[in-house]
């Protein structure tokens, strides 16, 4: 593994914030993807009272190869867990929640009506709140994306994770353009805001990183996020490449070249970090 600059490294810092945000969550038996991923920036979002929930299970159906969640056999789905979702969102004071989960291939939807539950039932308890799902690729099932269409999420987001060229090696059971073909759908049927992002760091070149964002673009993704990769352990994906300041300069000139018009570009940039800010 490359050693990680000293720039990409976060302290931990426990406070009286992070322990009730920890708290709520166990209470509700909840799980997040801060935790599961080891995201970098957990420990900010925490003390803002914020953190993304990860629903149904903490195993996934996929073994991609950058990610720190387990690929097991997952356990039967906790129909109680929406409703413990929309607790804790209330509990926190949350204005704006994300929602993510693990791959579920083995239902017949991917777990589209999980999330859509999961909507129902804090717009029942906490009008107010908006909400941002963030969702593996249903297969591209149309009938699974129309549950979430219907549910009506203020965003939705699912991730091409990488540019073309390197997504088989790094999401050997997934494709790339049915994670386009899924933002399109959505964006042409349901009318929804549209997000998406990938890690960097991984073999791609500038040029295969603007393709990718003309791709998404063109299947009319509102919301971009880019982040580097980090290498969660030995057994994952290796590091090619950690980007410097500049560069992340000229991905934003290259984010806005393309037409979008919000983003979120720089070293620890993850899927959901600021989520509510670059909604607006």
């Amino acid at each position: 593994m490359k050693r990680l600059p000293d720039f990409l490294k976060r302290p931990i810092i426990d406070t009286d914030k992070t322990r009730t945000v920890r708290k709520i969550l166990k209470t509700k038996c909840l799980n997040t993807v801060c935790e599961n991923a080891r995201c970098p920036n957990k420990n900010e979002c925490y003390t803002k009272n914020t953190a993304t929930f990860l629903i149904m299970g903490n195993d996934c159906t996929r073994n991609c190869k950058y990610c720190n969640i387990s690929c097991n056999k997952p356990a039967p789905l906790d129909l109680e867990e929406p409703k413990h979702v929309a607790e804790a969102v209330s509990a926190l004071g949350l204005k704006y929640a994300v929602i993510t989960s693990v791959t579920r291939d083995d239902l017949p939807d991917g777990g589209a009506e999980h999330f859509a539950n999961c909507i129902y039932e804090i717009r029942n308890l906490t009008p107010e709140v908006k909400i941002e799902i963030l969702t593996p690729d249903f297969k591209g099932l149309e009938s699974s994306l129309d549950t979430i269409i219907k549910a009506k999420p203020d965003v939705f987001n699912h991730n091409i994770e990488t540019v073309r060229k390197v997504f088989k090696n790094a999401r050997p059971q997934g494709s790339y353009d049915t994670s386009l073909k899924v933002l399109k759908y959505i964006k042409d049927y349901g009318k929804i805001t549209t997000k998406s992002g990938l890690m960097i760091g991984l073999g791609e070149t500038l040029q295969d990183i603007e393709e990718t964002l003309i791709d998404l673009k063109n299947a009319g993704c509102d919301i971009l996020t880019i982040g580097q990769y980090i290498q969660p352990s030995k057994n994952h994906l290796e590091v090619e490449k950690f980007y410097e300041e500049d560069e992340y300069k000229t991905l934003r000139e290259l984010a806005r070249k393309v037409g979008f018009k919000h983003y979120q570009i720089g070293p620890l940039v993850r899927s959901s970090y600021r989520a509510a800010e670059i909604a607006g």
